[in-house]
């Protein structure tokens, strides 16, 4: 009974690690992988360092992806691009229009 006592803090440690540190960044990883999976032609994105292109051409024998930018034609890993940014950049219209709410500042 005492050795259960013990460990009690250390499973409760790791219960709590588990669901708000590594299941969070397991499902991200999901998701980024769907989102590179999903990609096809025409598509605007973003690269993790900046870059801003159209998809104009798909390789899935070696996971790449050649984007068009004002530079010219480059070629990407699917990886290198960006989720998140890619995502905000197709946003629709209406998104990007939204009026965000005004703030009370009563001092």
């Amino acid at each position: 009974m005492e050795s259960i006592n013990a460990l009690a803090p250390f499973l409760l440690m790791f219960v709590v690690i588990y669901f708000f540190m590594i299941r969070p960044q397991i499902k991200r990883q999901k998701q980024e992988k769907k989102f590179a999976a999903e990609l096809k032609k025409g598509d605007k994105v973003v690269t993790k360092s900046g870059m801003h292109g159209k998809v104009i051409d798909l390789n899935d024998s070696d996971n790449s992806c050649i984007i068009e930018t004002l530079a010219g034609k480059i070629k990407f890993e699917r990886s290198a691009i960006s989720m998140e940014m890619s995502t905000k950049l197709n946003a629709p219209a209406a998104d990007k229009n939204a009026k965000p709410a005004a703030k009370d500042n009563k001092k």
